[in-house]
């Protein structure tokens, strides 16, 4: 959520902030409504003053043996009054949340305009492999290997679903092991979260209202009371609401965590031919990082994050690049993006395999996420970051790409190998 007192105060940097994003708003309605709304409060809170100083006016009549029908008629006149003011009031409320919960975060002012067509490559690592055989598709990979059945996974859950199967298995999880046994190096807290959430999760994210249909849903039975639950899209949602409606000391931070979910997405994206097996799907799984800090602290936090995810991929010896996203293609809670893409030979293009973002206070606004600053004692709002740690649904692909031999085996990156019992290759059945 942005800055009520922001928007009032700077609508012209705030409309130009927007406009990079590619959304136009016109702020002139909203902020008559808004003085409309402050008028509304000023008088009702009068009504109020005036309410208290007659209340108080009605036992001193009594001790002096006076009428007090005009007073207690004045009361009800006010306290009518009141009751009309106040619903005015709550209706101006509503009307403005929800002004504000559709507008995304600000992009920061070193985040060009424009979308995908604007991102910059900032750097890269590696070098393209270069075969002296006709590469195979990672999907005719897998399925000479045995490592993933795309027949049955679509048999068990329809299509966008695979198995992990024997190596394939083994290989998923020595990922993710190779991934968390970094991250407690570098200091950060293992989580693992609850898998369904609650809408107020959807909210604090910056996924709901706008995005609601895209996750998948559980109502009436399968929901507490009927309210709207959700099976999360990515651990994000979960961590960005852990110390939700909190007030941290400041002595803690930064906060540092990492989580370890399956991520569901409702939709699997496109189905064109170079996207087919594992590089979209409506289930995998992701190691995320997630950061709570001080607001002068966020900028190098999220170049911890990059650097951290970069690391990994130095690590499996992928050959990948970083991307500044330009502001129309950052997510609408997020002010900076850096995007970690992976080279997959047989689409000839590069693919996310993490996002690092720094979303500044614009979660925190919307789950009261904030800490008490120790010089002044007064409350600020955090600021939040997340980064991918990383997903591995691309991950495999590229390494089979990547890797594979003249004969039709993959070589397995150094680093998973203890994972695999030591096994350097994984070979075709």
């Amino acid at each position: 959520m942005l800055d009520l007192q922001l928007i009032r105060t700077q609508t012209a940097y705030v409309t130009e902030a927007l406009a990079r994003k590619g959304h136009a708003v016109d702020f002139g309605p909203f902020l008559e409504k808004d003085r409309l709304r402050r008028e509304a409060i000023f008088e009702v809170e009068s009504l109020k003053a005036e309410k208290n100083r007659v209340s108080a006016e009605i036992p001193k009549r009594k001790k002096a043996g006076q009428d007090v029908t005009e007073t207690l008629a004045a009361m009800k006149r006010l306290s009518d009054g009141i009751a009309e003011k106040d619903a005015a009031v709550a209706r101006m409320d509503t009307e403005q949340k929800d002004f504000l919960d559709r507008l995304p975060n600000l992009p920061a002012d070193d985040v060009v305009a424009g979308g995908k067509e604007n991102n910059r490559v900032v750097r890269s690592w590696g070098e393209k492999p270069a075969f002296g055989f006709a590469p195979k598709h990672h999907v005719d990979l897998v399925e000479s290997l045995g490592i993933i059945d795309y027949a049955r996974g679509a048999k068990l859950g329809g299509s966008g679903f695979w198995i992990y199967r024997g190596d394939g298995a083994r290989i998923e999880w020595a990922l993710l092991s190779y991934f968390m046994e970094e991250h407690l190096k570098d200091g950060y807290e293992f989580l693992l979260p609850p898998h369904i959430l609650t809408e107020a999760c959807g909210y604090t994210a910056g996924q709901f209202p706008k995005f609601k249909d895209d996750v998948f849903q559980l109502r009436g039975e399968d929901a507490e009371g009927g309210a709207l639950r959700f099976i999360l899209p990515t651990a994000e949602t979960a961590l960005v609401n852990l110390h939700r409606d909190e007030i941290l000391d400041e002595i803690l931070l930064p906060l540092r965590y990492f989580a370890y979910t399956p991520c569901y997405r409702k939709e699997a994206g496109s189905y064109r031919a170079e996207e087919r097996g594992m590089v979209r799907g409506h289930q995998f799984n992701k190691i995320e990082m997630f950061q709570y800090t001080r607001p002068e602290d966020s900028d190098a936090a999220l170049e911890e994050l990059v650097g951290k995810a970069e690391r990994l991929m130095q690590g499996l010896g992928l050959h990948h690049r970083v991307s500044k996203l330009a502001a129309g293609d950052c997510s609408d809670a997020m002010r900076k993006t850096y995007d970690i893409e992976v080279w997959i030979p047989s689409m000839d293009d590069y693919k996310e395999v993490s996002s690092a973002s720094n979303a500044g206070d614009y979660q925190a606004r919307r789950g009261s996420l904030r800490f008490r600053r120790r010089e002044t004692g007064k409350p600020e709002f955090l600021h939040t970051l997340n980064a991918s740690g990383l997903a591995t649904s691309r991950i495999l692909p590229a390494i089979v790409e990547q890797f594979q031999q003249a004969d039709g085996s993959v070589v397995i990156p150094e680093v998973l190998r203890k994972w695999m019992g030591g096994q350097e290759r994984l070979r075709p059945r």
